[in-house]
């Protein structure tokens, strides 16, 4: 398959009984970078952006892609030096990351070899050990969005 030129970025979330909104958040392999970040990762040929988040999620954490998916508003432009070098030639220097969130029920996720762990977190420690801003941007607005309609 062949790379697209974006990235999606994707925050899986649950609700507890007691009404606490928690965060999956995962860590990269050390050589890697070593970071705490959501979900990411590339389209693929034809793919949406959505259709990326969803395999993108299913590849790295086994999440069922027909939970239900979010389309936050939230939209970056990545250097392509951090995610796959000058794949598209010299010209395109950033390509756009797409972010969602995704309602999931179960707490055990499955992990790919891309990440050594996982953590659910609330609000406020998910923001703290978030590495990219990007992330930060869309974990903001999605939380924003939840806590809004409890």
């Amino acid at each position: 398959m062949n790379r697209a030129p974006f990235q999606v970025l994707v925050l899986p979330y649950r609700i507890t009984p007691n009404n606490e909104v928690l965060y999956a958040l995962f860590k990269r392999d050390p050589s890697s970078g070593g970071y705490w970040q959501g979900i990411a990762g590339g389209g693929k040929n034809s793919e949406s952006p959505l259709e990326a988040a969803k395999r993108e999620t299913f590849e790295e954490a086994g999440i069922d892609r027909r939970n239900r998916y979010t389309k936050l508003d939230s939209y970056a432009m990545i250097p392509v030096a951090n995610i796959c070098g000058f794949k598209w030639g010299k010209d395109v220097l950033v390509i756009p990351e797409h972010c969602f969130g995704v309602k999931i029920e179960e707490a055990q996720l499955q992990l790919s070899c891309e990440h050594t762990e996982y953590k659910w977190l609330n609000y406020s420690r998910a923001m703290e050990i978030l590495y990219w801003d990007s992330n930060t941007c869309a974990l903001w607005e999605l939380n924003h969005r939840l806590c809004r309609k409890m």
